[in-house]
């Protein structure tokens, strides 16, 4: 559903609302699958009680948003920032990410949960990234060598240490209605830059080519 569709669909519940609180429909609040009036919260009903009362099994609403003219004048992006501490064996080149922590602003979260999980998900997949992931072709065929999981490597939960995920209050009134942005792909980008630059700090050796195997540092 869009923006614009769902903000219909609650102005619909509201006008149906109206004869139950003789109010406004602009005085109508609606969540947690309740309506009820913002001055006194006790008086309001769920919404299968007033569909109910209508005789309706489903209310649908129709409507259509386009973009404005506030991406020309804002930033929409969400932000964020990676902090890593890794431990580099000086004898071999092995690298092990012993902590990572994020802070992300992505404006309002809906779920909280599901957010961290994503975060979550997006800094392991930013682990295997920096030390793992490598596509090898075979120059001959062109085909892909390490096409499978025995041979393609990725992180598993012994590779894991201590990840931290919080996240940076904000409220943006431009970027939609719902205030919301989305959380995809940000947990993942800074991760590997942040390994890279901690395996710099600890051995003094810049690498530029993902991913940072032992080779490398040797």
């Amino acid at each position: 559903m869009s923006d614009g569709a769902s903000e219909g669909a609650g102005a619909g519940s509201r006008r149906c609302a109206v004869a139950v609180t003789r109010a406004r429909p602009d005085q109508i609040d609606a969540p947690e699958g309740r309506l009820f009036l913002r001055t006194d919260p006790s008086r309001g009903e769920r919404y299968r009680e007033i569909l109910a009362r209508h005789g309706l099994e489903v209310l649908e609403w129709t409507a259509m948003t386009q973009p404005g003219d506030e991406r020309n004048q804002y930033s929409m992006q969400a932000f964020g920032a990676v902090f890593a501490e890794v431990a580099v064996d000086r004898d071999f080149g092995l690298v092990r990410v012993r902590r990572l922590s994020a802070r992300m602003g992505w404006a309002a979260v809906v779920n909280p949960r599901l957010a961290r999980s994503q975060a979550i998900g997006g800094m392991v997949g930013g682990i295997g990234m920096a030390l793992m992931e490598h596509t090898v072709i075979d120059r001959h065929s062109g085909r892909i060598v390490n096409a499978d999981l025995a041979n393609y490597l990725a992180p598993v939960n012994a590779d894991i240490a201590e990840l931290d995920a919080i996240f940076v209050e904000e409220h943006d009134p431009y970027v939609n209605p719902l205030g919301v942005k989305g959380v995809g792909e940000l947990a993942l980008v800074g991760v590997a830059p942040a390994i890279a630059n901690a395996v710099f700090h600890a051995t003094g050796t810049r690498v530029r080519a993902l991913p940072i195997t032992p080779e490398k540092l040797l």
